[in-house]
């Protein structure tokens, strides 16, 4: 699952020709033991993350949804991505 982005201990990452758990574009952020899938617009979708850094997965999607719906097509249709930056 390649690293996407990362910020504050938080790590993005989504799969390739990811449709069959959640059967809609998703991303999942990692932050120690906690792991969460989120949708583009940043709801989560299973897992959990403390409050502070659920408020800055949610920000971080809001910032950059574009890049994630064009990232999950890109992932989607080919073995390929980009990263997209994280929050400073």
């Amino acid at each position: 699952m390649p690293l996407i982005s990362q910020f504050y201990g938080i790590l993005i990452r989504m799969f390739f020709k990811d449709t069959e758990q959640h059967h809609i574009p998703h991303f999942h952020a990692v932050y120690g033991e906690f792991e969460a899938s989120y949708t583009m617009e940043g709801d989560v979708l299973a897992g959990n993350l403390p409050k502070k850094q659920n408020k800055l997965v949610v920000a971080w999607a809001a910032l950059h949804y574009d890049e994630l719906v064009a990232l999950w097509k890109v992932t989607q249709e080919e073995e390929t991505f980009f990263t997209i930056k994280g929050l400073e």
